[in-house]
């Protein structure tokens, strides 16, 4: 389904959730260039702050597009920013739970605000505030011909 700016309202919610793989891990690298040792070398990552290897944290903020893009608004919108704030570390293997919140409605210019979030486990790895613009709704023809 499709939202458009007349359908938002603040309060709406979805959410989508992925486990990170080893593959998404090295697949991310690879697409980005971002090969820091902290994602990809084990022995490395054990001497870190975090003991072992994370997932590249914008691996897992792209999953709050992947809610924008499919649920909420839908198909055909277009980011235009985003915040993020990581709070905590993401491993291979675990489950990513991407939620966006409907923050506030602009219709006169077509955007929204939206929070968004990403939690492990039910503790939050990511926060920010995001801006879109929703898909704009066909207008009807009218009139003679």
């Amino acid at each position: 389904m499709t939202y458009h700016i007349q359908d938002l309202k603040p309060g709406m919610t979805a959410s989508i959730a992925k486990t990170v793989t080893e593959a998404d891990i090295v697949l991310f690298a690879g697409i980005s260039t971002d090969v820091n040792p902290a994602h990809l070398d084990e022995e490395y990552s054990k001497t870190t702050v975090f003991g072992g290897r994370i997932a590249h944290g914008m691996l897992s903020a792209g999953f709050i597009s992947a809610v924008l893009a499919n649920h909420l608004p839908g198909p055909g919108t277009i980011y235009l920013s985003q915040t993020l704030k990581f709070k905590a570390p993401v491993r291979p293997g675990d489950t990513v739970r991407a939620t966006v919140t409907v923050k506030e409605v602009f219709v006169e210019k077509n955007r929204v605000t939206l929070d968004t979030v990403c939690t492990v486990a039910g503790k939050v790895v990511i926060e920010g505030e995001c801006l879109m613009m929703p898909p704009v709704r066909a207008q009807a023809v009218t009139g003679t011909a």
